[in-house]
């Protein structure tokens, strides 16, 4: 997690309670720099880490390419907060539609431009989400998917 992102409080203390709901222990570390990430994994090799939920924010979207590198050097499953990391080579991503976002983006413009104002209009809150599994990053690292959720992904990278 990026202790700058304005998200990580937030995420921290979601992902925390669903750990402590399964009965999992977590390990958590702050990454603000690329030394951060290398160290991060450094730890989870030490400590015997089985997976990777890299966090959200911009820091981490444009780490992805090194988190995904050092995920597969270790033979960590890791799971993302965006797609594209999906596609980069990460094993799964869960995140809200960006497409769909922009999509929001346009309405509101539209209503705007129309003579609404901006203050006027509420807050919406993401309704889409995607889950985007790289079937192939699976099988490298020797896991088996389930057709279930096979079936749930919104899309399966081959």
């Amino acid at each position: 997690m990026n202790p700058t992102s304005p998200e990580m409080e937030a995420e921290r203390t979601d992902v925390q309670a669903a750990a402590k709901a399964v009965g999992q222990q977590l390990v958590v570390h702050d990454v603000s720099n690329e030394r951060d990430i290398e160290t991060a994994f450094t730890t989870f090799v030490q400590r015997g880490v089985g997976a990777l939920l890299a966090g959200a924010g911009p820091f981490m979207t444009s780490s992805r390419e090194q988190i995904v590198a050092l995920a597969a050097r270790h033979e960590l499953p890791a799971s993302f907060a965006s797609r594209e990391a999906a596609e980069a080579g990460g094993l799964m991503s869960y995140a809200t539609s960006i497409t769909e976002a922009y999509r929001q983006v346009g309405i509101y413009t539209g209503r705007i431009l129309k003579g609404e104002k901006p203050g006027d209009l509420p807050v919406i809150r993401a309704a889409k989400f995607e889950f985007v599994l790289n079937l192939k990053t699976a099988r490298t690292l020797g896991l088996e998917v389930s057709p279930a959720l096979l079936a749930l992904a919104d899309e399966v990278i081959e």
